[in-house]
């Protein structure tokens, strides 16, 4: 499905464009209801997004991106994996980033480490800014609850790696239960931070991450 990310509202308002959703899935499973993903309305026309509120906003992508770029670099590790690549050139430098052994028991540290950040990234936005955001935007209710549900969808994604990896270590040649895996988790991580950044980037904008951060303007 094409969504135009240029032409929504909050792009609209406060100039940050969100991140569309994958074009190509990797995986011929799901875990995400993307059809039926509620949206939240758009805030009156009296509120007005303050330069500083659009530059929290903003951060949210930036904290995406940084996740994007850890997947493409696990992804990458997972193609030298399959493709038998493991002496010092390209591959050993690559790992070297993460302090790890060029091999099969260094994808799965490298896995572990991404699996960790991930929940420690949901688990703070379920946590702390989720609430702060009900609290401040009741009209975001339906949004929060989808998010809150993804996020445990996600956490049984990162459980599926976890059992593969075993797998994996006990069977260094068998490298599908892995690959199919890491395939179901950049789906759906894409697709949940598209949805995220749709709908949170200018509630951000206009409440902050916390109490405080944030004054909207109204007019």
């Amino acid at each position: 499905m094409s969504v135009d990310t240029n032409d929504h509202w909050a792009t609209r308002r406060t100039g940050i464009v969100p991140t569309p959703p994958p074009s190509i899935r990797r995986s011929k499973r799901s875990v995400l209801d993307e059809a039926s993903r509620p949206t939240a309305p758009e805030p009156s026309p009296e509120i007005s997004f303050t330069s500083h509120g659009v530059a929290v906003g903003r951060h949210l992508v930036d904290v995406h991106n940084h996740y994007r770029d850890e997947l493409q670099v696990l992804r990458g590790l997972l193609d030298q994996v399959t493709e038998g690549i493991t002496t010092a050139g390209q591959a050993r430098s690559e790992l070297n980033q993460f302090t790890l052994r060029a091999n099969n028991w260094a994808l799965g540290g490298v896995c572990q480490r991404q699996c960790v950040s991930y929940t420690d990234h949901h688990t703070a936005e379920d946590s702390s800014i989720f609430p702060h955001l009900r609290t401040r935007q009741r009209s975001l209710q339906e949004v929060l609850d989808r998010l809150d549900v993804e996020h445990n969808l996600i956490g049984e994604v990162l459980e599926e790696i976890d059992a593969a990896l075993v797998h994996l270590a006990r069977n260094p040649t068998d490298i599908g239960p892995v690959s199919e895996a890491v395939d179901l988790l950049t789906d759906t991580l894409l697709s949940h931070f598209a949805y995220e950044e749709r709908e949170l980037l200018a509630p951000l904008a206009q409440h902050g991450f916390y109490s405080g951060q944030v004054t909207s303007r109204h007019y």
